[in-house]
């Protein structure tokens, strides 16, 4: 397994090279492609993944995120990096 360790929330995650995320209008839902790999992200997750274009960095995202919906920073904060992190570890995301 490739893991990646974060560092901190300057960091600028990004869709892997090989990976796709887009909108599938069969299944009427926002769907990740991977080699050999088809991910059905929730709601939640779909926010996030929306805004790992290379562009924002984590810190940028948890703000956006808490600020949108209203939450506390700290838990908004925990969550997506647990996720990311998940994800970079499998080769989804780039840190």
């Amino acid at each position: 397994m490739n893991t990646q360790a974060m560092h901190g929330e300057g960091i600028k995650p990004r869709f892997a090279p090989h990976v796709r995320f887009k909108f599938d209008r069969r299944r009427g839902q926002w769907v990740v492609l991977a080699p050999e790999r088809l991910l059905l992200p929730d709601e939640n997750s779909v926010e996030i993944l929306q805004r790992c274009t290379g562009d924002a960095t984590l810190a940028d995202i948890i703000d956006q995120l808490s600020a949108e919906f209203d939450a506390p920073r700290g838990e908004i904060a925990g969550d997506v990096r647990a996720m990311v992190q998940d994800l970079a570890d499998k080769g989804i995301l780039s840190l």
